[in-house]
């Protein structure tokens, strides 16, 4: 297949709040925007942004704090994700788009398409993050104590950062990723140099590792605080589902549920693992291509 060629430099860079923000144009059309998930970069959708460019105006961006996007030092949130994914279609994009999303980059999609709902005609998920409300409200809990806020907690974040350092020293080694990545592929033949260095070059960037720890710390523990039910119930774009079935951390079980939650929902179902963007390129590109051209283009756009 036609593949993306890996650029050590990257491509196009947009500032943002001060911060540089990397990013891949394509193609000629309606826009579509292709968000990676956790760890990962624009250079995840090799293999579909030159098939989708044949018929779209393909972008794909990088998340602050990965990719070739800066590794800002600031206190991450699906929040920022979303305000930059919103932004960026104000600023770069300029026209209504689709905005297909992976993991991570799922929920981001998600929460931009409900921030933005004017702009987005559709959103295409890949496996992606997110979790339905336990229905339960926040418990009652007592102020901290002196001990707790003078000793325990930072004892606790000394604990976490030496825990975090190793993870992260560990999580960035070429043989690490392998072995992780060969976990959520079913079929692992696209688990290459490519990839592995598409993961790891941004890991060496200075502000990498502080980042990871905020990240794991701030992001990754509190992800309860928005619901894909209190997303989705503000939804107002079709939405398509592409499911990799075989997926060791998000089972076919969510997809079947967001589909039940969310009607307005196509639902096609892959034998692959967390990414089958990357796992099965030619299937899903096929799928997202059937499907795009059933999504309407909005008659306008108005930056605000």
């Amino acid at each position: 297949m036609e593949r993306l060629p890996f650029k050590p430099e990257g491509y196009n860079f947009w500032t943002w709040r001060g911060h540089k923000i990397h990013y891949v144009v394509q193609g000629e059309g309606s826009p579509v925007v292709l968000i990676h998930g956790f760890g990962a970069s624009a250079f995840h959708w090799r293999y579909n942004i030159p098939e989708l460019a044949k018929r779209y105006k393909v972008y794909a961006v990088d998340l602050l704090g990965f990719g070739w996007s800066e590794k800002a030092i600031i206190e991450y949130d699906a929040m920022v994700w979303k305000d930059q994914i919103v932004d960026f279609l104000k600023e770069i994009v300029k026209e209504p788009a689709v905005l297909v999303g992976n993991s991570l980059g799922g929920f981001a999609a998600l929460v931009a398409a409900v921030g933005l709902p004017d702009q987005v005609t559709g959103v295409a998920l890949l496996n992606s993050a997110g979790q339905f409300g336990d229905g339960r409200k926040g418990s009652n809990q007592s102020e901290e104590s002196t001990l707790q806020k003078v000793f325990l907690k930072p004892l606790k974040e000394i604990f976490q950062r030496i825990v975090l350092g190793f993870l992260f020293w560990q999580a960035k080694q070429p043989a690490r990723i392998v072995s992780v990545l060969k976990s959520v592929y079913i079929n692992s033949s696209n688990v290459d140099d490519y990839l592995v260095e598409s993961i790891t070059r941004p890991a060496a960037d200075p502000n990498a590792a502080e980042v990871y720890y905020r990240l794991m710390t701030r992001f990754m523990l509190n992800q309860s605080k928005y619901t894909l039910d209190s997303v989705l119930s503000k939804l107002s774009c079709p939405l398509l589902l592409l499911w990799g079935d075989l997926d060791p951390w998000v089972g076919s079980a969510k997809a079947t549920r967001i589909k039940e939650f969310y009607p307005n929902t196509t639902l096609v179902n892959f034998q692959a693992g967390h990414c089958p963007h990357d796992e099965v390129p030619e299937l899903v590109n096929k799928a997202l291509m059937d499907w795009l051209s059933t999504v309407k283009p909005q008659a306008s756009f108005q930056v605000l």
